[in-house]
């Protein structure tokens, strides 16, 4: 409450996001104006990116898509460990802490521009001032560090076209126009629309459709799923009924599928596009990049251990994040969460 009644946004009102370094030490230094970047009324796609006045319809989110958010975060957490005490006494204190202006950087931009080159300096330097003030107030010897992330991101389609990669956006709305569902919907004698709606990763089937005409909904599932992977942006299409009666091949796609289905409120079809294709729709705006796919790009994040004993080594084989929790609640000597499915990491834990 005392931080929000401070205005932290206020100084940023009529300021910019410029640049931290001359523009010719940047990878990306020379290609700032990319046809394929979001520009947001005002904010635009090239440096300095104005955020505008306060009482402007898109001040803090201007501010969330620049280091400006994560510098706003930081100053929380410094509130939080003075006003919270912690690491004051013996009982372990937890601070979860999350910078996401890279994410949002990330979606507007794309991870390969000088907007996200510019953030992760940034953020590096973010993180040095959060560590320094934490060895300050409580010492780096008596605290763990953990950095990761939710997710990865893929490339832009139009960068990945630039380098000769084959790559681009999906719309779902096109597909019911397509002659491989019209002759589907004769088959079943469907004359109105079938698809109700497409939210990623589900294709969800017009229920009231199937109710009327008394239809087999578990053989129109099976019937649109192959009629999907037939199109050249879908990799894989899978059933509802198919996950509910466990009927698939047990492979990594489809067991990180089996993760995500909830029987009583997932879609019909669950759908994974082809590599480097994807929906650029973000909450209403279209954007460069959006994740949300099993493939690699996705679903590769980092995971760094650091500080309280842990030995200085590099891990090479796979793990996961779900391994997070069950590792730091070992280091604390607690059980781990009920729900935990991870593994332990053995080689973070102190010596």
């Amino acid at each position: 409450m005392r931080v929000n009644k401070a205005l932290p946004t206020q100084r940023y009102a009529q300021e910019s996001w410029e640049l931290l370094h001359d523009r010719s030490s940047y990878l990306f230094g020379d290609a700032d104006d990319q046809p394929w970047e979001t520009a947001l009324p005002g904010y635009g796609r090239v440096f300095p990116h104005p955020f505008g006045d306060a009482g402007s319809k898109l001040f803090t989110t201007l501010l969330t898509i620049s280091p400006a958010g994560d510098d706003m975060t930081l100053a929380f957490a410094k509130a939080l460990v003075i006003n919270e005490q912690l690491g004051r006494d013996d009982v372990t204190d937890y601070l979860a802490v999350s910078f996401s202006s890279t994410d949002y950087v990330g979606h507007v931009f794309g991870p390969s521009s000088l907007e996200s080159e510019d953030n992760i300096l940034r953020l590096d330097r973010t993180l040095g001032e959060l560590f320094s003030f934490i060895d300050e107030q409580i010492g780096l010897e008596k605290t763990l560090i953990v950095l990761s992330a939710d997710h990865g991101a893929p490339e832009a389609p139009g960068y990945l076209n630039s380098l000769g990669i084959p790559g681009g956006y999906v719309d779902p709305d096109r597909w019911e126009k397509t002659s491989a569902f019209q002759t589907l919907k004769k088959k079943f004698g469907i004359g109105q629309e079938l698809i109700q709606k497409y939210v990623h990763p589900y294709l969800y089937l017009n229920s009231k459709v199937i109710q009327n005409k008394d239809l087999d909904k578990a053989a129109l599932e099976r019937a649109v799923a192959a009629k999907l992977v037939k199109f050249p942006d879908v990799a894989l299409a899978v059933s509802s009924t198919a996950m509910r009666e466990g009927d698939l091949p047990d492979t990594p796609i489809h067991r990180a599928i089996l993760n995500n289905f909830n029987p009583s409120r997932s879609g019909d079809i669950f759908v994974v596009f082809a590599p480097n294709r994807f929906i650029n729709d973000f909450d209403g705006l279209d954007v460069a990049v959006t994740h949300g796919s099993p493939w690699g790009y996705d679903t590769y994040v980092p995971i760094l251990f650091g500080g309280y004993g842990v030995p200085a080594q590099r891990i090479v084989r796979r793990v996961e994040t779900i391994d997070i929790a069950p590792t730091l609640a070992a280091i604390a000597h607690v059980k781990p969460p009920s729900g935990a499915t991870g593994r332990g990491l053995t080689e973070a834990l102190p010596r």
